[in-house]
């Protein structure tokens, strides 16, 4: 135990990065638990699409929607999200829904608003789109005309 402490002495800035560290790391798994959204894998959210029916939620922009997207997802950018335009899922709020974006940190905020406005099964696809490519997973493009 003493060389911990001389340690701490001997160099507290570094001290001080670890113990912000171990705050910030502890205050992410305390958030996790505490939010009403589940993160899933590509592979969890694969099995909700086939065995539940899952709806996917695609929160990217147009334009990088129609580059590609989850077979069947919807398109509703996060910006309509956040200004509570959910018509188009309305229909959806007692069904799974993934929440998809490029990277899985849009598609969080937008869970996040989605739980609040009353859906009860919503999922993150932790990754989002990069890792569902990166798995070669089934991708629709549109066609451009």
């Amino acid at each position: 135990m003493q060389e911990y402490i001389d340690f701490f002495a001997r160099n507290p800035v570094l001290s001080l990065i670890w113990v912000a560290l171990l705050a910030m790391f502890i205050m992410s798994l305390v958030k996790s638990k505490l939010t009403k959204f589940k993160t899933v894998s590509h592979q969890q959210a694969t099995l909700l699409i086939n065995r539940q029916d899952a709806k996917v939620l695609d929160v990217r922009g147009a334009d990088e929607f129609k580059k590609g997207h989850i077979v069947d997802a919807i398109n509703v950018p996060l910006s309509q999200i956040k200004n509570n335009q959910l018509g188009a899922v309305e229909k959806f709020k007692n069904d799974p829904i993934i929440v998809v974006c490029n990277a899985g940190i849009s598609s969080s905020q937008a869970a996040q608003v989605l739980v609040k406005a009353g859906f009860e099964q919503v999922y993150n696809l932790h990754g989002g789109m990069t890792d569902w490519n990166a798995a070669n997973l089934p991708v629709v493009r549109k066609k451009k005309r």
